[in-house]
């Protein structure tokens, strides 16, 4: 009886590829990102344009690369780390200056600044165990922040409707506030769950109880 040929391995995509060269692009765009905003200390209109012209091509690439990598199937471990590291950069990067300049109180930049890092954490804490997928919620929230601080990068006092503009900034971004801690909450219940139930946590609960018969027999 002739043996059956073992399918070929896939080969891994390379981590040179144009979705993790898009995140690279991302973490470098935060620092000028930031230096745009603080300039003049934020009251400068034309390169608080250019600023939010910068974040805006910035969460583009957010879009375009997680698109990318699944379509093209280059999907790398190097991505997996280095995109929600640079999203929550420039996420962090965003409020803080906003903060600085006092365009958003400091309080809501420490609570969605803790949130986004913690979770970040947490992935990293139970990624033995399975991926921890963003949900609907979270994607929600990822969007309903984008929308919220791109209305307070735009320098809202040089324009002729700037009250109404503050209105809808500010109601986006409690909704995105309110939506960035429930979905925290969420992701939290689902990492302590996940490492209860796991295959992993389940085998290594298996092996503990029979190493504890074993030592219990006569």
């Amino acid at each position: 009886m002739t043996e059956r040929p073992s399918p070929v391995a896939r080969i891994a995509p390379s981590a040179w590829n144009i979705a993790n060269g898009l995140t690279v692009l991302r973490l470098f765009l935060v620092p000028v990102f930031g230096w745009l905003l603080l300039w003049g200390d934020g009251h400068d209109a034309s390169t608080r344009w250019w600023a939010f012209a910068v974040f805006f091509v910035a969460m583009l690439t957010d879009r375009i690369d997680g698109d990318i990598a699944r379509s093209r199937g280059l999907i790398t471990d190097f991505g997996k780390v280095a995109d929600p590291i640079a999203d929550k950069t420039l996420v962090t990067m965003a409020l803080v200056g906003l903060s600085m300049i006092g365009d958003i109180p400091w309080w809501i930049t420490v609570v969605i600044v803790v949130r986004e890092w913690g979770i970040t954490a947490m992935r990293f804490w139970v990624i033995r165990h399975g991926i921890m997928a963003a949900g609907r919620g979270g994607k929600l929230k990822t969007l309903l922040q984008a929308l919220a601080l791109g209305f307070f990068v735009i320098p809202r006092f040089s324009l002729p409707f700037s009250q109404a503009l503050d209105a809808i900034a500010w109601v986006t971004l409690v909704a995105a506030l309110v939506l960035t801690v429930v979905t925290g909450v969420d992701y939290a219940i689902d990492a302590l769950r996940l490492r209860q139930t796991s295959p992993r946590a389940l085998a290594k609960r298996a092996a503990r109880a029979a190493a504890r018969e074993q030592r219990h027999k006569p």
